[in-house]
């Protein structure tokens, strides 16, 4: 498995940790979510104007978000087919991460940034391995399943 994780947004003195935290809740995800064990996955922590601009460009969808998945493996309603995909490439897509959101979120929440920004990526790692929440039995598979991932990864119920 190969976990990149690329940081745009403004420096933290936790960005070391959080990029470890990161790392280990993709991972996790990936195992339990059925992903390949040679997957490679992108994430990258920007801010509210990316996500904005990307949610635009992306989803016509013209506001900001806390997360994005970008799958290299799959498209949707209305997208042109990827040019090369290629289902030997471990390459699964791209999480990304507002890192405003996550701060507000976990605020709001009462929990950690790092259990706010690994939920967010693990959440994101479903959706590369073609999970989804439209309907609500698939709504509730997809939570039931990041629950599962955020206590095995060690995220369930940290705090502040």
């Amino acid at each position: 498995m190969e976990i990149d994780v690329i940081w745009e947004a403004e420096e933290t003195p936790e960005r070391e940790a959080l990029t470890a935290a990161l790392q280990a809740g993709v991972a996790e995800a990936l195992r339990r979510g059925g992903g390949p064990p040679d997957a490679e996955v992108c994430v990258l922590v920007t801010d509210d104007a990316r996500l904005r601009e990307l949610n635009r460009v992306y989803r016509g969808v013209d506001r900001v978000t806390d997360v994005l998945s970008f799958s290299l493996r799959e498209t949707g309603a209305g997208e042109p087919a990827i040019a090369d995909a290629d289902e030997d490439d471990p390459a699964l897509g791209d999480v990304v991460i507002s890192a405003r959101r996550a701060a507000a979120q976990a605020a709001e929440y009462g929990h950690s940034l790092r259990r706010e920004m690994v939920f967010l990526a693990v959440h994101g790692t479903l959706h590369l391995l073609g999970y989804d929440h439209g309907a609500a039995e698939d709504a509730a598979a997809m939570r039931a399943l990041e629950k599962m991932v955020m206590e095995k990864a060690g995220f369930a119920e940290e705090k502040p």
